[in-house]
């Protein structure tokens, strides 16, 4: 087997979904480790891929963890295995807290975001020397490549990209609700409402692809336009700072994770 997955929560299906899919992974070459062999089955049963039990993992190449990192210490000496290869998406969990809990250096850690369900995810990527050679963190870039872009960064700024990419959809998803809650407030109907700002967002991702965020909202603000008066609002708010204080508070988060570790 090429992978097993140990856990498979919304992030890891999305995971194998894609990679089936994409075609870097085939059914046969997967496997799905879960709580119980009941649990493994019914977890392995809609992709078609190989439920396993504990004995099972000497007969793969790589494991990829996604369970939630406080589960991490009790599952470890369960999953540890000299010659296998892991890639975890928990967060806060450091390249070296993995190396020690799994007696094992071969790590990658990777971090995607909630756009892993529609294929559009921004990942990270880190890993040790260990795992570079033995082309474990090649493999992981070309598995997280199936479910959107992939960026290998220094782990110093992990807890920053958690705090800042990873969190980014309940950011956006705040404001697009923010901005519904206003229009309905103006007399619009909620549904039209709720799909207008859906697709504000999404049009304004496109176009900050090619445009600096400034030069979008210079082209949208008008001198003494409707725009401007409502950035200035926006501003006697506060809106940036509480941008600034709310990935500060999820970097620190990922750091308290990582330090109970």
């Amino acid at each position: 087997m090429r992978l097993v997955f140990v856990g498979l929560g919304k992030m890891g299906r999305s995971i194998l979904k894609g990679a089936l899919e994409r075609g870097f992974l085939r059914p046969e070459e997967v496997g799905v480790l879960g709580r119980t062999p009941e649990r493994s089955r019914e977890l392995a049963e809609p992709f078609g891929v190989r439920p396993l039990t504990r004995a099972d993992l000497g007969m793969a190449e790589r494991v990829l963890i996604a369970v939630q990192p406080r589960d991490f210490p009790a599952l470890a000496p369960e999953i540890a295995h000299h010659r296998l290869g892991y890639i975890s998406i928990m967060a806060g969990i450091s390249t070296s807290v993995l190396a020690r809990r799994l007696d094992n250096r071969r790590v990658v850690r990777a971090m995607p975001n909630l756009a892993v369900v529609i294929g559009e995810s921004s990942t990270a990527l880190t890993a040790l020397k260990e795992a570079r050679e033995a082309e474990d963190l090649a493999f992981a870039r070309a598995l997280f490549a199936t479910v959107g872009d992939v960026y290998e960064i220094p782990e110093h700024l992990f807890d920053a990209f958690t705090g800042m990419s990873a969190s980014a959809p309940a950011y956006l998803a705040v404001v697009a609700e923010a901005l519904a809650d206003a229009g309905v407030k103006m007399g619009m109907p909620r549904a039209l409402a709720l799909r207008l700002a859906a697709d504000a967002l999404a049009a304004t991702g496109e176009l900050l692809k090619g445009r600096h965020p400034a030069q979008v909202k210079d082209e949208v603000a008008s001198p003494g336009g409707t725009t401007i008066h409502g950035l200035h609002a926006l501003e006697a708010r506060a809106v940036r700072a509480a941008f600034y204080e709310a990935v500060e508070a999820a970097t620190r988060r990922g750091h308290e994770l990582g330090e109970s570790e």
